[in-house]
């Protein structure tokens, strides 16, 4: 068990977000600024005056001086005439996971639901989520959910016990845009026979979980535990430690999350209140923490025009290109949030149709365990028409080398699928080098970098007639050559749509 010494304060987050009223369920944005939450029976509610412990969601927003303003209530079709609650909210703030399966904006029965932000800043009505076999596993007295933030990975608390409140936690993981795996058990470590776990909430590292439990060793209702995952089957996890006194207290303890930082937590508590519970902030130390994270915010362009773009974003590990995660840029202003784990490399990238996406790359395996960092990379999209340039971030050599490094094969891929998928394109594959060196050396140097990338990409199938290669050397500069972040963009790989 943690002690108390551990936990530097427990802040009560005053008036602005607490009443007299039961406020319950919080749920903060990765960078920390936005809380929603729920209170019940508030006047305002949308079922005040028809049923009993009505439940609505409110959200504040905490200003520049770090307060959080006073609480709003939200409006349909996220507050509707059911029991509503946000589960989880995406990264990028663009996303929001609730309570309740919606099929068409009408309500359906027990579940959970999907909604976006609109380029009118208001949030679409709910999508349910297509789990599959789900109602065969929420059968109990109450359910729940969470996410991670890769958006991959869907976590659940319910029972198969027709009415029972004793619930265990389950994982599901997305197959489709529109499809989610049958519920699975995290296994006889979590859920423990006749007790109840519930509440689970993964931390941004994607390994660590915190959940609620009434399980032997903790302060008499249910406490908040804590416990690391050890491998992918989501099986084998770490002997779940509580998180002592005075996160945990002789009443229900649950509700508890995180900012991607991971340095504070939130979560509900009945005691020392203004009410019947109240949101309380935890400021913790360094050993009850998660694994740091790297949060990139940025926003997506049209490389073109300079305009913001709503896309949808996708970022992969390299160099084997498996999908780590998703998200969207907002339909607002383009701004996107992700978060990445360290000790990957990552390729990060923007999609649209009639778009290329110029990807960025991200090499945190040099950074290991550096602490959280928040970097900025903005995004481009590319118009796919005659003329356009598009910049090759992830093509990689090694020094004074031509031969393709199996990293750079996700990047020609993409190259590969865009000539398949409009058969009447024709570019220009174009390799460029700095000023250091001779003229004839860096021609050749680049002229064979060209080469490698048009042969890589005719082995894929695509017809030699529509892709001709060139080495320019250091003939064509994009910035001056004397610093070495300069030197650094005028070494790259490119192509230019010459015929669509």
């Amino acid at each position: 068990m943690i002690s108390a010494a551990t936990i530097v304060k427990i802040e009560n987050l005053g008036v602005n977000i607490n009443s007299d009223l039961a406020e319950l369920r919080p749920v903060v944005s990765a960078d920390g600024n936005l809380l929603f939450f729920i209170c019940e029976n508030h006047p305002a509610n949308t079922k005040y005056r028809s049923v009993p412990n009505s439940q609505d969601i409110w959200y504040s927003e905490r200003d520049e001086n770090g307060k959080w303003t006073e609480a709003r209530h939200l409006a349909y079709p996220l507050n509707t005439a059911q029991y509503n609650a946000v589960y989880w909210i995406s990264p990028d703030n663009n996303r929001m996971l609730i309570r309740g399966a919606f099929i068409n904006g009408a309500f359906h029965g027990k579940g959970v639901s999907m909604v976006q932000l609109q380029s009118n800043g208001r949030w679409s009505e709910p999508d349910g989520l297509n789990i599959k076999n789900y109602y065969k596993y929420d059968r109990g007295h109450q359910s729940g959910a969470s996410m991670s933030h890769d958006g991959k990975t869907l976590l659940l608390y319910m029972s198969p016990e027709e009415g029972s409140p004793v619930n265990d936690l389950f994982v599901c993981f997305k197959k489709e845009e529109c499809c989610w795996t049958e519920p699975k058990s995290l296994g006889k470590m979590i859920n423990l026979p006749g007790n109840n776990e519930m509440t689970p909430y993964l931390a941004s590292d994607g390994v660590t979980l915190y959940f609620s439990s009434d399980r032997p060793g903790g302060f008499g209702d249910n406490d908040i535990w804590m416990t690391k995952r050890l491998d992918d089957s989501w099986q084998k996890w770490s002997m779940p430690v509580n998180l002592g006194s005075p996160i945990n207290t002789p009443e229900w303890d649950a509700f508890f999350t995180m900012d991607a930082g991971g340095e504070y937590a939130y979560l509900t508590t009945s005691l020392n209140t203004m009410g019947e519970s109240d949101i309380v902030r935890v400021n913790l130390l360094e050993k009850v923490k998660p694994d740091p994270v790297v949060l990139v915010s940025g926003n997506v362009y049209n490389k073109k025009t300079k305009e913001p773009l709503s896309a949808s974003l996708v970022y992969e590990t390299l160099p084997d290109g498996a999908v780590a995660g998703n998200g969207i840029s907002s339909p607002l202003d383009g701004s996107f949030k992700i978060v990445l784990p360290y000790n990957k490399n990552y390729a990060i990238r923007a999609q649209a149709k009639h778009f290329f996406s110029i990807s960025e790359n991200l090499k945190l395996d040099s950074l290991i365990k550096a602490g959280y960092k928040e970097i900025h990379r903005d995004l481009y999209l590319v118009p796919i028409e005659i003329g356009q340039v598009v910049r090759l971030n992830n093509v990689f050599f090694d020094f004074d080398k031509w031969d393709l490094r199996p990293e750079s094969f996700v990047e020609l891929d993409r190259v590969v699928a865009l000539l398949k998928e409009n058969p009447a394109i024709e570019i220009e594959l174009s390799a460029h080098t700095d000023s250091r060196g001779t003229d004839e050396y860096n021609i050749t140097l680049s002229h064979n970098r060209a080469k490698s990338c048009r042969e890589y990409i005719l082995s894929k199938g695509i017809d030699p007639a529509r892709i001709v290669s060139h080495g320019y050397g250091e003939t064509m500069p994009l910035v001056p050559n004397d610093t070495d972040d300069g030197r650094q963009l005028n070494r790259r790989v490119e192509f230019k749509i010459v015929k669509d």
